[in-house]
């Protein structure tokens, strides 16, 4: 995509939130703006010359963490197939080998440098995304609800469930954040941070009109900011090759909160640095920590915390975990995509393929019509090949 494009592109969408916000406002007295101002100067974001784990956990104490507990929610839709050309191998994110994927790289991190504040170790991991949940529904890692033991147990589980799922789409983060916002209020206003960890941007239909949000970007926006009434972070991890502009445009001009309670981290762009891995590693919990202790801070300030919340809160119920326990099939995260997966868009997920570009990939007519660079390489497209 040519650079006047990509600008083009975003400014449209900063258009968006911002009209989407102005029929969201209320009037509001100088008092109450003041001070949710306060809140959000008073306290800065931790220093960045860490080279530990270590080092960055005994920041988040010093900063003012007293406790917290963590919330994962992992991507499966099916473009992680594919996007892990570049970053990963040309193999799916989500593949089980001996050496950890992305997803599972990302919790380790995490896991390590915040289990010092989980007072019970009790990880409650959902997944979305899938062919049983789409952009509608989350499911637990287990038939029974229950939490993870710690992220060790955490990532096993992972691993157990991974081969028995059918990839799928669209993807909405709003089902998920949504569930996290109905643990943190279960729990009587304990403060939470939900982890996304997603290979891509929210689902932008080729139909969506140029300056307009899809329903999935509209769902996931407005879900950002009733959260800001609960204590709980939310912290997108991006793995895989992206495109990861929008989610940089939602962590910039999501519409006014009562506080900043979202960061999006680019976990491929810190991981791909020639540096020590230590100090990757160190770099990605930083990055995505580092504003923790202020939003902790500022649940404080804003009196939520220990709370209900004043708003009815969702009632979310998530399904119960997809594994089988016999004759499950492996799906296509360990194996090869099927012949009849490869004759489906890879854009839409939906319509057949019928038309190629000159670097070969293909997609169907509908989106490839609108694309100026092809999604697997990158490619510019200047012509097109109908095959129907």
């Amino acid at each position: 995509m040519m650079i006047s494009q990509v600008v083009s592109s975003m400014a449209g969408l900063k258009r968006s939130f911002e009209s989407l916000w102005e029929g969201w406002k209320k009037p509001e007295n100088s008092g109450r703006r003041g001070k949710r101002l306060k809140i959000e100067r008073s306290y800065s974001k931790i220093a960045d010359n860490y080279s530990s784990l270590e080092q960055v956990t005994d920041a988040l104490a010093q900063a003012g963490l007293e406790s917290s507990n963590l919330i994962v929610g992992i991507d499966f839709t099916k473009s992680n197939e594919w996007t892990g050309k570049n970053s990963f191998s040309n193999c799916s994110l989500h593949k089980i080998g001996n050496i950890q994927n992305p997803y599972e790289h990302a919790i380790s991190i995490i896991g390590q440098t915040l289990s010092g504040f989980d007072d019970d170790n009790q990880i409650p991991c959902f997944g979305f995304g899938d062919a049983s949940t789409h952009d509608q529904d989350v499911f637990s890692f287990y038939q029974d609800f229950r939490p993870c033991n710690g992220f060790s147990e955490a990532i096993s589980r992972y691993r157990e469930i991974v081969p028995h799922l059918n990839l799928s789409g669209p993807t909405s983060f709003a089902p998920v954040i949504e569930m996290a916002m109905t643990i943190v209020e279960e729990s009587g206003g304990q403060y939470h941070v939900l982890l996304i960890i997603a290979d891509g941007q929210v689902t932008r239909s080729v139909n969506t009109e140029y300056g307009q949000l899809s329903s999935q970007e509209k769902e996931t926006i407005e879900v950002i900011v009733k959260a800001s009434k609960f204590p709980l972070s939310i912290v997108l991890v991006g793995v895989g090759d992206g495109p990861w502009e929008m989610m940089k445009e939602f962590d910039d001009n999501i519409p006014d909160r009562s506080f900043d309670n979202f960061q999006f981290v680019n976990f491929t762009e810190i991981l791909s640095k020639d540096v020590p891995q230590n100090r990757k590693e160190t770099e990605f919990a930083l990055s995505a920590l580092m504003e923790i202790p202020s939003q902790y801070k500022a649940t404080i300030e804003l009196g939520i915390l220990g709370r209900h919340c004043v708003e009815k809160p969702p009632k979310r119920i998530s399904l119960p975990s997809p594994i089988r326990t016999h004759g499950a099939k492996l799906n296509t995260a360990l194996q090869e995509t099927s012949p009849s997966s490869d004759r489906v868009c890879i854009v839409c997920l939906t319509n057949r393929k019928d038309v190629a570009f000159e670097c070969g990939h293909q997609t169907c007519y509908e989106c490839g019509r609108k694309l100026s660079s092809c999604p697997l390489c990158r490619r510019p497209i200047y012509k097109r090949l109908k095959l129907y």
